[in-house]
């Protein structure tokens, strides 16, 4: 599970290079409709993650998903690079995230095939690998869950996770130790051999 974790974390480390989506975002300013289709290709999955971390419903992170693109194209002109780019990007899915659940006034449950549509894009994510990390993450708090999704989805490193979420760092760094090892308890205790 922690490898599975691991490995997805490291498989969209290279699609949301900031090195690839920078020059995306440059050629977004400058009306390139093609550069937006790349940079969806590129970072919906770590978009998508991280809405569903906030509002556990697929269609509300579908909704946020999309929304945030058409944020994203409307406001390329006044992206500056200064950052990592996925940065702004996540910003933006989390302020729309946000506004969503005020909107709704709560928080919903997940269902099981949402959690299945979070790492279905992954072809070394099995049917029963799902099931597992769905039974895992769900004994983890929402800021945990948050946090471990973010690192695991889009390889983010402790400190951006933390300005994301507008947490302390050893906030971060204290709820990731937590949720790790929340995780290989469940996996520990629900083994059988």
């Amino acid at each position: 599970m922690l490898i599975l974790l691991e490995t997805m974390a490291e498989e969209s480390r290279g699609v949301t290079a900031p090195e690839l989506l920078e020059p995306l975002l440059l050629k977004l300013a400058q009306g390139d409709q093609d550069a937006l289709g790349e940079l969806y290709h590129r970072a919906r999955a770590a978009v998508y993650g991280l809405a569903l971390s906030y509002l556990k419903h697929a269609h509300d992170a579908e909704d946020v998903t999309q929304d945030t693109f058409v944020r994203i194209w409307e406001n390329a002109p006044r992206y500056r690079p200064q950052g990592t780019p996925l940065a702004w990007i996540l910003a933006v899915a989390r302020n729309l995230s946000l506004m969503k659940l005020r909107e709704r006034g709560k928080t919903q449950d997940m269902e099981p095939e949402e959690w299945d549509r979070l790492a279905a894009d992954n072809p070394l994510v099995t049917s029963e690998d799902r099931h597992v990390l769905q039974a895992a993450l769900s004994g983890l708090s929402d800021e945990e869950r948050r946090v471990v999704i973010l690192h695991a989805v889009t390889g983010w490193k402790h400190r951006e996770i933390a300005e994301l979420l507008e947490m302390p760092l050893a906030t971060v760094l204290s709820k990731y130790r937590r949720a790790l090892q929340k995780l290989k308890n469940t996996l520990e205790g629900g083994e059988t051999t």
